[in-house]
């Protein structure tokens, strides 16, 4: 849709996202036309028709790139939380408790992201998650922050994070931050190994292995 060539970029697609009807992406002249000859046949597309305006299929520059990726996202993040709670069991508790982790981890990173950015406070709400240790509260009180100071004050009530805003405040940067969450995020998912009988040892095994 950038001029970009096809072939270059479908060799950079995940193989688990790869189907049939792929090939016709070369075909697609802008994003309406690539809903309606590819998109609209996959699982893709409830996210898309949801979420989506029509608005922005027709405004494609960078930053509603960048907001319809975390729309979609966020969407599907929601719907993964809410059928793995529907399993009950280790597997529900288990899942739930790292879903809602990575919900909180990109509320954050959002926040931090879209600091000195024309992305305003309800743009934010809009993008977080909503579920996770980070209550209503907590989104409001992120999405008014406009420096790091103010992240890591609006995270202070939250025990679960005092580790990570600690060295936050220190270093004050995003990439300290993002290791800082992947350290974390290393540590949930390696304790998923510790019970037995249950399914979240293959969600923790795929997302260790992307971490590698």
């Amino acid at each position: 849709l950038q001029e970009r060539d096809v072939e270059e970029l479908l060799a950079k697609c995940h193989p688990l996202g790869m189907f049939d009807s792929i090939a016709t992406l070369a075909v697609a002249a802008n994003m309406r036309e690539l809903y309606r000859l590819v998109l609209v046949d996959t699982p893709l597309a409830p996210y898309f028709s949801n979420n989506i305006s029509s608005d922005d299929l027709d405004e494609m520059d960078e930053r509603n790139i960048e907001i319809m990726r975390n729309t979609l996202y966020k969407a599907y993040l929601e719907d993964f939380y809410h059928f793995c709670r529907s399993l009950g069991g280790a597997t529900g508790t288990i899942m739930t408790e790292m879903l809602e982790f990575e919900a909180d981890r990109r509320a954050i990173s959002i926040t931090i992201n879209s600091l000195d950015t024309e992305l305003t406070r309800e743009d934010r709400m809009d993008l977080y998650s909503q579920f996770g240790v980070l209550d209503r509260q907590g989104h409001v009180a992120l999405a008014k922050c406009q420096d790091y100071d103010e992240v890591c004050g609006a995270l202070e009530p939250y025990i679960e994070f005092k580790n990570i805003t600690s060295k936050l405040s220190r270093y004050g940067e995003g990439p300290m931050l993002d290791k800082l969450f992947y350290e974390e995020e290393v540590k949930k998912l390696c304790l998923s190994f510790e019970m037995q009988f249950h399914y979240a040892v293959f969600y923790a095994f795929l997302k260790l292995k992307e971490q590698e």
